[in-house]
């Protein structure tokens, strides 16, 4: 990078409801349904289940992500929601503000998807516009679920999470590695993706020195769309884990990198329903959130992303 070019990075995810009442709740489903209104069914389910978990903290984490991340860069680094505030318009805008010129843009998922992920580049060229001559010059990073520091913050945690069960069980406990269910539909469409999530846990389980029979990648998060979704499910899984002499089940997620519904309703109660409803003692592992290793991470992502949107014409 020459002369006066100044680099920032934007962390970019989904975002969360503004608040715990009814109507933000079914407004930010809305939006994520690309403007197609739930039911009023819908909206209570999941009014419910924000409240069961105290609201998201995704928004706050993903502050502390990019907090985190200036420090280790030495550059400005905002947050951009895709569905709700601070938007990622208000977070380019606050970069351009900075006196940024490049931006390396990240979404907060190691695996990428050009059709499930394409909504993040469309918001970034709306935010552009809006934000004229002068907007920076925007690099969406691609896939990096291979980032040595992301495998083994996760493996640090699988690790720690073993070491809770018992330790004449710790050596046959299964470790169940879940990303976010997809319409089987959209799956088919997306081959490449799922091999970057199979990757990943086959990273994850080799530096956490588990054999290829001690883990085992699923599902989880279905949605409420009609049609078939991928499976298994880990409510597919655990009864024939509890069937076969088990008594410990670990859940790691490997897609998701911050608490939030899919990570504290979905996995912290509905998992650990499903496993104690089959007699299995039930643990899952920690966030990453804003550990150093995900932070590093995120740092080589943002560097390789910088000389190539520094390269590419402003406009």
């Amino acid at each position: 990078m020459t002369g006066s070019a100044r680099p920032g990075a934007l962390l970019m995810t989904y975002g969360s409801p503004d608040s715990l009442e009814r109507e933000d709740v079914g407004a930010y489903l809305a939006r994520v349904r690309g403007g197609r209104e739930p039911d009023d069914e819908l909206v209570d389910e999941f009014t419910r289940r924000y409240r069961v978990i105290g609201g998201s903290p995704l928004i706050e984490i993903s502050r502390r992500q990019a907090a985190a991340l200036s420090d280790v860069l030495g550059w400005p680094v905002e947050v951009g929601m895709r569905f709700s505030e601070p938007s990622i318009e208000r977070g380019l805008g606050l970069l351009r503000a900075a006196g940024v010129s490049h931006v390396a843009a990240i979404i907060l998922s190691p695996q990428y998807s050009p059709l499930l992920m394409r909504g993040y580049a469309r918001a970034i060229e709306e935010a552009r516009t809006v934000l004229g001559a002068a907007a920076p010059s925007v690099e969406v990073a691609g896939a990096w679920h291979l980032e040595p520091a992301f495998i083994g913050a996760l493996a640090v945690r699988v690790r720690r999470a073993l070491e809770a069960v018992p330790p004449d069980e710790r050596d046959r406990a299964p470790v169940l590695m879940t990303a976010h269910s997809l319409p089987r539909r959209v799956a088919e469409q997306e081959p490449g993706y799922l091999e970057q999530l199979r990757i990943t846990a086959e990273l994850v389980g080799e530096a956490s020195g588990l054999t290829a029979d001690r883990w085992a990648f699923c599902w989880q998060s279905a949605g409420h769309e009609p049609g078939e979704w991928m499976t298994p499910d880990f409510a597919d899984l655990m009864p024939g884990i509890a069937a076969s002499g088990g008594r410990h089940v670990v859940v790691a997620p490997v897609q998701f990198l911050a608490d939030h519904l899919e990570i504290l309703y979905d996995v912290e109660i509905g998992a650990r329903e499903q496993a104690e409803r089959v007699g299995l003692e039930f643990r899952r592992i920690e966030s990453l959130n804003d550990d150093p290793g995900l932070v590093e991470a995120l740092a080589s992502v943002a560097r390789r992303a910088a000389p190539r949107t520094a390269a590419a014409p402003a406009g």
